[in-house]
């Protein structure tokens, strides 16, 4: 119950500290890019303001998910926090392309009337680099900490705004020197960098959702873990599948034959409290008892 109170605390901290640090960072931007004549510093203002939207969705995707189980969901609800990160995914895709797609009709029509930028925008850009890259270390701390898809997704969008301010940074810098192109041409850059981010949040997803099997390496620790509790003589099936951020297992077990149904109840009892104790992200354990003979052990 402690941990389910300073997940949610977690929770309302971050989205209170994106929300907040975008709004005043597309507010400096906006007014930057107009004051300081900078297309490209206006184009930023706009993808601060759709981390907002990110934000929200991480928020209540993450909120929705922590839902206890009902008649109509007796699994929980964690993978609605898998379904927000892959609109999160989404959303960065379409940004991406969005910037690339600009930035590569810039390149062919060879458009080099753009007027000078101020050195406002300049200093905008620096300070959105700076503001971003910090909110993302931020919030990837914190999203590894609670094992949170969406708020990792969220992290990620942070980073892909640093780097288009970095294009910014380039393109008014550039601009600044008499070359415009450069701006068109980091474009294109930062596009592929997002994509490539968008395409691992939206893979991670999609693994949630489809129940695939958790990472080998902890499959194998959880293994060795079941093996070593006391009259466990064997694994012989283990079952793993993703469920939003958390795990379902499948478990099958020896123990000795000649135990009383009662004793190897017991047995099963101790390995489904030691692992989700030893676990937090397994959700839960189903075990079967398989008897082996007494001197087989």
């Amino acid at each position: 119950m402690d941990y389910a109170k300073e997940e949610r605390k977690i929770i309302r901290k971050l989205s209170l500290m994106s929300i907040v640090g975008n709004v005043v960072l597309s507010g400096f931007k906006l007014f930057a890019g107009i004051a300081g004549n900078s297309g490209a510093m206006l184009s930023d203002a706009v993808h601060s303001l759709s981390d907002v939207i990110t934000t929200v969705i991480a928020f209540f995707g993450t909120k929705i998910s922590q839902k206890e189980a009902d008649a109509d969901h007796p699994y929980g609800h964690e993978r609605i926090e898998s379904a927000a990160s892959l609109l999160l995914g989404l959303i960065l895709a379409v940004t991406g392309l969005g910037i690339g797609k600009a930035g590569v009709e810039h390149i062919l029509l060879r458009n080099t009337e753009v007027a000078v930028p101020g050195f406002i925008a300049l200093i905008a850009a620096v300070a959105s680099i700076v503001g971003k890259e910090g909110m993302y270390w931020y919030t990837r701390y914190y999203a590894e900490k609670i094992g949170s898809n969406a708020f990792m997704a969220d992290a990620w969008h942070h980073r892909s705004d640093a780097l288009s301010s970095i294009g910014s940074l380039i393109g008014i810098g550039g601009a600044m020197l008499g070359y415009p192109v450069m701006d068109s041409i980091a474009s294109v850059v930062i596009c592929l960098f997002i994509l490539k981010v968008s395409y691992d949040i939206m893979r991670i997803a999609l693994r949630s959702l489809l129940d695939t099997s958790i990472d080998k390496a902890k499959e194998q620790q959880l293994r060795e873990f079941i093996e070593k509790q006391d009259d466990v003589v064997r694994v012989d099936l283990l079952h793993t599948r993703m469920f939003g951020s958390k795990s379902y297992i499948d478990l099958e077990i020896c123990v000795d034959g000649d135990k009383t149904l009662r004793e190897s109840h017991s047995v099963a009892e101790r390995v489904h409290d030691a692992v989700e104790k030893n676990f937090p992200d397994v959700k839960h354990i189903m075990i079967h008892l398989n008897p082996t003979e007494s001197e087989t052990k």
